[in-house]
């Protein structure tokens, strides 16, 4: 039985009606620049144009200024004794298999978390790895932390489900036939999960309006929000009222938080770990050249800034890697042009430039490079993660788009063919298509394979500690995550490390634009740099 409560009542259309609009929307985005930053919040998915032509990358570790991964004294590395992703056996060639593996990973973090002394204290005080600690005396006092826990384990999700950014919507859709697939084989603890979602329309006073009702009902566990304008708006609201908010739906650093904002995790690779990587990239491709002057063209808001503040951190703790960082903002209405923007970093000689913006900008950005000839002097030149639509970025500026680099995000697409035939990829088709959800909706696979089974997973750890499935049981289970995510690329772990590591993800691949083709090629190996993302107490001034 489908356990599901619904503000809008109905589900998005289907197949080919779905599809349609879904290409729409991107391709009018992305040409426009309707979407502006919020394109920032679009979950790991591929969009209309989104052509690849890859190898099977492999895998190196990069440090940043976090210690090397690998390093049994870096935050977040792994440690063989302590199980987890670290000891993955042979590839797993069937569902059943990976079930398997999990519940042997599973077990492993329970193991450190109880062979380390974590939970609740008699002071009520929860304890985690790497320092975490919360204070749950601080709760409201008619807080519950079995509050949504009965028959079901009830999870309320606001996100778009009308107006133009509707598609989004489509990841709640992914994530219930998730569930659907865990309650028909004896859900979380013998508790099925029901998934309670609100159409917010992505606008934040609505977010902010709708949490409150969902905090006030006092029948849900947990709360997941989608995009940055209704997390940031909700993410205090939601901490201070000591309710879960694991794995919001954001690329926006603001939950990688865990000292300030405990209860809010996040998931897919963030700004902040994308701008550690591009430092990572230049160190390790540009040994020779080292060390370098980057210049970047910042968007002028909270994506801008998440991007330049993260990369500056990283710029000024690698001194022998970048030699001097000359940020130049644009303005972000819908007619700006960033022609005097471009000029400027032309005329600052920079060895790397890099396109820290979204929507429209990313193409004038790559023309504007092309005509002022950046190349020249600017060899490597990268543009954010968001840009990576050829229809829409980088087939426009012609022979200027050759050789950008860009994040590819770490993701295996479950649209993508090269994946198709994996054993998770190919399970996650088949139970969309008997769901009468339409796989070749990239926000579907999503919702199933990225944000369903991370949130099933540390249900289920958090339903195997002592106590069982309680909300602090939840945050413990989750900043104590050490798993192998069916859908990362390999060579990225999924893991957090208590306080002193708030990100999950924090590796990628790399790709290449090919103008003659127009495909990014990804042949690059994997980074990862795990552990050396800072985390992000996210101000008026970025992380």
């Amino acid at each position: 039985m489908r356990l599901v409560r619904s503000g809008s009542g109905e589900r998005p259309p289907r197949l080919a009606a779905a599809v349609a609009t879904l290409l729409a929307v991107a391709l009018v985005a992305s040409a426009c620049g309707v979407l502006g930053s919020d394109e920032a919040d679009a979950p790991a998915s591929p969009v209309a144009g989104q052509a690849v032509d890859s190898s099977t990358p492999g895998s190196v570790a990069a440090g940043g200024d976090g210690g090397a991964p690998g390093d049994p004294a870096s935050p977040g590395a792994t440690d063989p004794a302590a199980g987890g992703a670290g000891d993955a056996a042979s590839d797993p060639a069937s569902i059943e298999q990976l079930e398997v593996l999990w519940a042997e990973q599973r077990a492993a973090v329970v193991d450190r978390i109880r062979s380390g002394g974590y939970g609740v204290s008699e002071e009520g005080v929860l304890a985690g790895p790497g320092g975490f600690e919360l204070d749950l005396s601080s709760c409201p006092a008619d807080w519950s932390d079995t509050e949504g826990v009965g028959d079901t384990v009830s999870i309320g999700y606001t996100t778009a489900r009308s107006g133009n950014l509707a598609p989004y919507g489509y990841v709640a859709d992914g994530m219930l036939a998730y569930f659907d697939y865990v309650n028909a084989n004896g859900g979380v603890g013998g508790r099925p999960i029901e998934l309670v979602i609100r159409d917010d329309e992505y606008k934040a006073d609505l977010t902010v309006e709708l949490v409150d009702e969902l905090i006030d009902s006092g029948e849900i566990f947990s709360i997941t929000t989608l995009g940055y304008p209704g997390t940031v708006a909700v993410i205090d609201r939601l901490n201070d009222a000591c309710v879960p908010h694991p794995f919001a739906v954001t690329s926006h650093p603001t939950w990688g938080d865990p000292l300030g904002r405990p209860w809010t995790t996040g998931l897919q690779l963030s700004h902040s770990t994308e701008a550690v990587l591009w430092g990572s990239w230049i160190k390790s491709n540009l040994v020779g050249q080292l060390p370098v002057k980057v210049a970047a063209l910042v968007r002028d808001d909270a994506f801008g800034l998440a991007y330049e503040s993260s990369f500056r951190a990283w710029a000024e703790a690698n001194p022998d890697v970048v030699s001097e960082f000359v940020p130049v903002p644009h303005g972000t209405s819908p007619d700006a042009s960033v022609a005097a923007e471009m000029a400027t970093i032309e005329a600052s000689d920079p060895d790397v430039f890099i396109s820290m913006t979204a929507g429209s900008f990313c193409l004038q950005a790559v023309q504007e490079a092309g005509r002022l000839e950046l190349a020249r002097t600017a060899e490597v030149r990268f543009t954010s993660s968001v840009c990576r639509d050829p229809a829409a970025y980088m087939i426009p500026a012609g022979a200027a788009a050759n050789g950008w680099n860009i994040v590819g995000g770490g993701i295996k697409a479950t649209t993508d063919p090269r994946f198709a035939d994996e054993p998770f990829i190919a399970f996650t088709n088949q139970t969309l298509a008997a769901a009468g959800l339409d796989p070749a909706v990239g926000f579907y696979g999503t919702g199933f394979a990225t944000y369903g089974w991370a949130h099933v997973e540390a249900l289920r750890i958090a339903s195997e500690l002592e106590g069982g499935l309680t909300r602090s049981n939840l945050i413990l289970a989750q900043r104590a995550m050490d798993l192998t995510h069916p859908i990362l690329l390999d060579g990225i772990r999924f893991a957090m490390d208590g306080a002193a590591d708030g990100f999950p993800v924090e590796g990628s691949n790399f790709g290449v634009y090919d103008a003659e083709s127009q495909v990014w090629t990804e042949d690059s190996p994997v980074i990862d740099v795990d552990g050396s993302t800072p985390n992000c107490p996210w101000t008026d001034e970025g992380c």
